[in-house]
């Protein structure tokens, strides 16, 4: 159990220097590439993973299998991680950490929708918690300059919401590490499709200043942070492993201040405890 927790916190960290990074490299690559890059590192890093459990199962994946992997592929990848990353260009990376973690509590309307899971009232409240504090981050009594980022972010971690939700149907007959490759792998292979449609070389564009932060978003965000994150899983629960996503908004923000000199305007740091105490609250009726 003490293992899992080390999984958490190390998970927490590396999933709060994801913005970051993005951030870093968000002026000499498109988020495009930038995504490209990173997940097809992830998947490169799953490969003896998901080949040793697809071996150890004896799990022989059919075309169903296959449509289901695009489909899961390209709501991750092209779509959320995308958006995620046009997010970073946009606003603060602070900001863009904050809205996005609050993508487990969006999770309550599409698993109410699509698999029928009761809703309780502490969630309901939790939830309205954390828009409260989106709300607060939009500040809607003033013309925000990078509401297009806020709105990025929010769009990614809904259909990242829509992700996580979609997948919980087959994630347990097929394991973290097979489930993961072959989404990352689908979703690349659709990734690389639009870079080809474009005209976009996959690979051009890359600086020695921005080379060790794809190889880092690559190996240790993408890569061990889903690794450590799944671990985490497998020694605690999924509830407790879900505890990542309110320890981020509150971490992110410093990490950025630190590296960037990004300031946390007052409204940005009252919207922040807001979703803090949402996310808390949601954990805790998770819990129990």
């Amino acid at each position: 159990m003490k293992k899992g927790y080390i999984y958490i916190i190390l998970c927490a960290f590396i999933f709060s220097t994801m913005e970051l990074a993005g951030k870093l490299v968000a002026g000499s690559l498109s988020p495009i590439q930038v995504t490209f890059m990173r997940f097809l590192i992830g998947a490169v890093m799953l490969l003896p993973l998901a080949a040793t459990d697809l071996r150890r199962k004896s799990i022989k994946l059919e075309l169903g299998d296959y449509v289901y992997f695009f489909v899961l592929g390209s709501l991750c990848i092209p779509i959320s991680m995308v958006l995620h990353q046009l997010s970073v260009v946009h606003t603060q990376a602070s900001t863009a950490a904050i809205v996005f973690s609050i993508n487990p509590l969006f999770t309550l309307p599409f698993a109410f929708f699509i698999l029928g899971e009761k809703i309780e009232k502490k969630m309901v409240t939790a939830l309205s918690v954390s828009l409260a504090g989106v709300v607060c981050i939009f500040n809607p009594f003033a013309v925000s300059y990078d509401i297009r980022g806020i709105l990025l972010a929010l769009a990614s971690a809904l259909t990242f919401a829509l992700y996580t939700v979609l997948s919980k149907s087959r994630l347990s007959k097929y394991g973290g590490f097979i489930f993961n490759f072959f989404t990352f792998a689908a979703g690349e292979i659709v990734l690389f499709a639009v870079l080809f449609a474009n005209g976009t070389p996959v690979f051009s564009s890359i600086t020695p200043e921005s080379l060790p932060v794809i190889i880092y978003m690559g190996i240790v965000i993408t890569g061990l942070g889903y690794i450590f994150f799944l671990e985490a899983i497998k020694l605690t629960s999924p509830v407790t492993a879900s505890s990542v996503f309110f320890i981020k908004p509150a971490l992110a923000p410093l990490l950025s201040m630190a590296f960037l000199g990004e300031r946390i305007s007052l409204n940005v740091a009252i919207g922040m405890l807001l979703i803090v105490s949402g996310s808390v609250m949601s954990y805790r009726a998770r819990a129990r």
